[in-house]
C-alpha cells in the first residue's frame, strides 16, 4: 500500500494503535478519523505509524491516501470531509463504496449491522473465545 515514512490519513472514526501486527495486539495508543500519521514499517496487511509522540502498528484497512480536512479554510474546502462521509467512516465505508454496494443489494437491511457495530469485546475476551474454539487468528498472533 505505501512505502516507509510516507504519510497517510485515518479513514476510521477511531481506531487503536497496537504493539504488534494482530487486532489482539496490546493497545498502546489511539487516533481518530483524519488524524495524519507517518508510516515506518510495513508487516503484511499492516502498518506502524506514528502520530505525534505514539507510534503503533494499525490495519492497511484504516489507513487512506487522501488527506482528510475537517475544519475547511477558504482554501480547503474542496477537501474538507462531509457530514456523510464522517459518519460512513465509522462503518469502514466511503461514499461510493456504499453507493455501489446498495445498488448492487437494494433489498438489504443494515440494521443488524448497526447493532453488532455497537457490540465490544476485550482482547482479552477474543482470546478466550479463540483458544476455546481451537481457533487461531490469521498471521498466528495471539
Amino acid at each position: 500500500m505505501c512505502a516507509d515514512n510516507a504519510f497517510r490519513s485515518i479513514q476510521i472514526k477511531d481506531g487503536r494503535l497496537r504493539a504488534a501486527p494482530s487486532f489482539l495486539g496490546g493497545i498502546v495508543g489511539s487516533v481518530r478519523y483524519g488524524d495524519r500519521v507517518r508510516v515506518l514499517e510495513r508487516k503484511g496487511a499492516w502498518s506502524r505509524v506514528a502520530v505525534g509522540s505514539n507510534a503503533g502498528w494499525i490495519h492497511d484497512s484504516a489507513l487512506t491516501e487522501k488527506e482528510i480536512v475537517l475544519r475547511a479554510g477558504a482554501a480547503d474546502v474542496e477537501r474538507a470531509a462531509t457530514t456523510d462521509e464522517l459518519a460512513l467512516a465509522g462503518k469502514g465505508f466511503n461514499s461510493q463504496v456504499e453507493e455501489r454496494f446498495r445498488a448492487d443489494h437494494p433489498g438489504l437491511d443494515f440494521s443488524w449491522v448497526d447493532r453488532m457495530e455497537t457490540f465490544r469485546s476485550s482482547a482479552d475476551e477474543v482470546r478466550r473465545f479463540l483458544k476455546e474454539g481451537g481457533l487461531s487468528p490469521k498471521g498466528g498472533v495471539l
